[in-house]
């Protein structure tokens, strides 16, 4: 019974490295540095092992393989002689009892050894790896100081090797946006974020990776306060204005000065005073379009009054942009803002997508299950059919790209209203799966 007893232990040690070493390897490194910082037992040393996988995976290694020589020749030497034995003793010919019960005995190890020894505390270490890493780190640190000389020895054979094959580091681990998304929807699919959450995280992903003139409000469709203009024309723009700011300019949108708020002008206008738009208006900062979305908010902060004005390189104003500009990407629009949002991109029954040219790009590249081209100039689907094309199109011209067959279905002057898209290759098989794949709404 001794000898059985040292033959498990063996196998449950065996278990213990192999627990160890995916524990160590599949935790995630910024969950055990978040769980070090919060003063968890074991994850600073947790840390350090995963940060130094070859000493780690050399002292693993070693452990397994002392443990797997020891418990095959003790096993077979011990258990298998006394097996062998009692094969004879039944009346089998010693010749054959002998070699049946070595057979058996490894038989049996080696069972118990895959089953108890690998399968079992590797799915355990797969299930909390991180809780588990913390757990095992401190006493194979120790395991690790012992065998110094061996492990330093296999982790320089390691590295030389590396070497030789022209790799000549550990890549550095990195969480991509993709990584994270990815995170969010597995989140979603488990129950431990709202749909709605999911989209408002989606969404501030989206808008630390935007451009300023992904977001902002185009030239054609600002509305501003021409100072040359009269009192009648400001008197009617003010009742008419659909925003609480106005930029101000002389004579020419290229040549706005500042910015005025609604209200105050009503409340001149109530007042029956004359109206001075001059008197009343605030500079407005100037942002270049190409400014990150994030610095535009922080300079909205910061402003006198919540509007930016958005130049190109030379110095011609592409648009303006507000904070509901910026955070409508992550809460969404509301009232009828939140319709035409809603209408940007429609699903036909044929698979095809019916969008706006206006729809961002990154937006439609989640629907249609496509990955738009980087770097690029452009930020929106009119842009993307543009770049395409060549050329400004007219109504029913159609190009291919993306596996997708684009096709101009409005113009609005010379901008690209309505893009209908049809799915082709990979896309359409998407679209036959059952519930859509990729593709799917």
């Amino acid at each position: 019974m001794i000898d059985l007893a040292i033959v498990l232990a063996l196998v449950l040690l065996n278990g213990c490295f192999a627990m160890s070493e995916l524990a160590i390897v599949s935790s995630r490194r910024p969950r055990l540095r978040a769980m070090a910082e919060q003063g968890r037992a074991g994850a600073r040393a947790a840390l350090a092992l995963a940060e130094d996988p070859g000493k780690f995976l050399s002292t693993v290694q070693i452990g397994i393989t002392l443990v797997g020589v020891v418990a095959g020749a003790f096993s077979g030497a011990t258990l298998g002689g006394a097996l062998g034995a009692w094969f004879a003793g039944l009346g089998m010919p010693r010749t054959v009892a002998e070699p049946v019960g070595f057979g058996v005995v490894i038989a049996l190890v080696t069972y118990l050894s895959i089953v108890v020894g690998e399968l079992v505390p590797k799915r355990f270490a797969l299930r909390r790896p991180e809780s588990i890493a913390c757990l095992v780190a401190p006493p194979m640190t120790v395991v690790a100081r012992i065998g110094a000389p061996a492990v330093w020895l296999l982790n320089v054979s390691t590295n030389l090797i590396f070497r030789l094959l022209g790799q000549t580091a550990d890549p550095e681990e990195k969480v991509t946006q993709d990584d994270v998304r990815t995170l969010i929807a597995e989140a979603e699919r488990h129950g431990t974020i709202e749909s709605s959450e999911q989209q408002m995280l989606r969404g501030v992903l989206r808008l630390g990776s935007r451009p300023v003139r992904a977001l902002m409000t185009p030239r054609g469709d600002v509305d501003w306060l021409d100072l040359q203009a009269g009192e009648a024309a400001w008197q009617q723009m003010i009742l008419s204005a659909r925003h609480s700011l106005l930029p101000v300019g002389e004579g020419s949108i290229d040549a706005l000065v500042g910015v005025v708020r609604v209200r105050d002008l009503l409340a001149a206008m109530a007042r029956d005073e004359a109206l001075d738009p001059r008197a009343l208006m605030r500079p407005a900062p100037v942002v270049p379009d190409t400014a990150e979305a994030l610095s535009v908010l922080a300079v909205l902060r910061a402003a006198k009054v919540p509007l930016a004005l958005v130049n190109d390189e030379y110095g011609h104003i592409e648009g303006v942009v507000t904070p509901t500009d910026l955070t409508g990407t992550i809460i969404g629009d509301f009232g009828a803002e939140a319709e035409e949002a809603h209408e940007a991109a429609v699903q036909r029954d044929d698979g095809s997508w019916l969008l706006a040219g206006a729809m961002p790009l990154d937006e439609a590249g989640e629907i249609l299950g496509i990955k738009p081209p980087e770097p690029r100039n452009y930020q929106t689907i009119a842009g993307l059919v543009l770049q395409l094309m060549g050329r400004i199109p007219e109504a029913g011209a159609c190009t291919e790209g993306l596996g997708w067959r684009w096709e101009v279905v409005d113009m609005d002057g010379r901008r690209i209203d309505k893009v209908l898209a049809l799915p082709q290759g990979p896309a359409v098989a998407a679209l036959r799966r059952p519930g859509g794949g990729a593709l799917s709404g």
